[in-house]
């Protein structure tokens, strides 16, 4: 099996096929399992037994403060540490071949009001193509590609030389504690692939986002005197207003060529506002949180100090905001741009992987959100790009799902992946 051709790939077509109801199972365990972002620990018992069955040498860990306080810039403050282990297993390859690390995170978010869904959000239906569920798109989806991948590897005899690591990683919604500590811990390879919902297009470039929490003030008064008070609510309006134009000149003069056909390509976001204590007083604060994106290219520290001085500028234009400044704390995790070139190996061979499994060419490209892939190419010093089935645009949505044909051809390309770049040999 000295080369990964058209008869091989149809080999693994055919593997990955026959494993198609063991995938589904596995994705519905994983889905009816709860896993929000701080409450893991339940969701990597059954990764664990997976990842065990398949003869992986398991690795389980925890994060811990010590370790994370040189980062919380990068992945946040955390409530707890406890019961979130990370876990990494490994298919030792027979030499010779290059490394892979597969990380796909098992946090999600919440499945907010109930009544907005149509399905039960760890049911893990299937209606037609789609298997709905709590992260079932973001992303267990992506963790049972990997493993389906090598199951069908397994099937057809193929020793790969390279090492294959498979990182299932906690805390990526806010920040991606699991995938820094992974890194921490040592876990290196000659690239890294991330299965976050693509629509089965290869990204090498992610956004930044970067969150502040902006503190407007104002003066208390009855409302019958309303004017006797100032609203933070109405001093915080030219703010928010100044913020759309700021997004409107980003989206007009940043240039990137993955990014130009996107129609907002840097979004910045009011996600969560509070002001006032009771309708019949003037509310003297407000509490807005604030999401702001980057591109490839941009670094964190100046754009921060832009967007401070464009919310220093609308507030030094009101008489009352002059004397009374807004407050910005920046908080969370502070979601870096990252990238890797088109033609970087890994790239190329995740190209031929997906033509072999398809036919055609992947969409290459930029996506305006950040993930975990910052943090491998940061702190991990190794390429890493995202590619997988589902869309994320029903991502953290009611009725989140993924198409059930789009698992199974990622699938097949990490299969196929996995031969060409690790180098496989039938056993035996």
């Amino acid at each position: 099996m000295e080369d990964l051709g058209a008869g091989m790939a149809r080999e693994i077509e055919r593997a990955v096929e026959a494993r198609r109801k063991g995938a589904i199972g596995l994705l519905q365990e994983l889905v009816r399992v709860p896993s929000v972002t701080g409450s893991e620990g339940a969701v990597q018992e059954v990764v664990g037994e997976a990842l065990r069955a398949r003869g992986l040498e398991v690795d389980r860990w925890e994060a811990t403060p010590q370790e994370i306080s040189a980062y919380l810039d990068h992945v946040g403050e955390q409530e707890t540490f406890t019961d979130r282990p990370n876990l990494a297993g490994v298919r030792r390859g027979s030499g010779g071949g290059k490394s892979i690390l597969l990380n796909a995170h098992v946090d999600t978010v919440a499945t907010g009001d109930p009544s907005t869904w149509t399905h039960d959000p760890h049911g893990g239906k299937i209606e037609g193509d789609f298997l709905y569920g709590r992260g079932s798109c973001d992303m267990k989806g992506g963790l049972v590609t990997y493993l389906t991948a090598l199951d069908a590897l397994s099937d057809l005899g193929v020793e790969l030389r390279g090492d294959v690591t498979v990182a299932a990683t906690v805390g990526e919604e806010n920040g991606g504690l699991g995938a820094l500590s992974t890194v921490l811990r040592g876990y290196r390879a000659d690239a890294a692939i991330i299965t976050e919902p693509t629509r089965l297009a290869l990204i090498t470039a992610q956004g930044g986002s970067l969150v502040f929490r902006l503190t407007v003030p104002g003066r208390s008064a009855h409302a019958a005197v309303r004017d006797e008070g100032v609203s933070a609510l109405e001093k915080f309006v030219p703010i928010f207003e100044d913020l759309r134009e700021l997004e409107r000149e980003r989206n007009a003069t940043l240039s990137h060529p993955l990014y130009d056909g996107m129609a907002n390509k840097a979004p910045i976001n009011v996600g969560v506002v509070q002001a006032g204590n009771w309708a019949s007083t003037v509310p003297e604060s407000l509490v807005a949180e604030i999401r702001v994106g980057l591109i490839p290219g941009e670094e964190v520290e100046p754009f921060r100090e832009l967007v401070a001085e464009r919310i220093a500028s609308a507030a030094n234009r009101d008489p009352w905001l002059r004397e009374h400044p807004p407050e910005i704390k920046w908080f969370g995790g502070q979601f870096a741009p990252a990238e890797v070139p088109s033609d970087a190996p890994i790239c190329s061979a995740i190209q031929r992987a997906h033509e072999l499994a398809t036919g055609e060419k992947p969409a290459i490209e930029g996506v305006p959100y950040g993930a975990d892939m910052r943090l491998f190419i940061s702190f991990g010093a190794m390429p890493c790009v995202m590619y997988g089935a589902g869309d994320v645009r029903v991502a953290h949505a009611p009725d989140e799902h993924v198409s059930i044909t789009e698992l199974m051809t990622a699938a097949k390309t990490i299969a196929c992946l996995l031969v060409d770049w690790c180098g496989g040999d039938a056993a035996g």
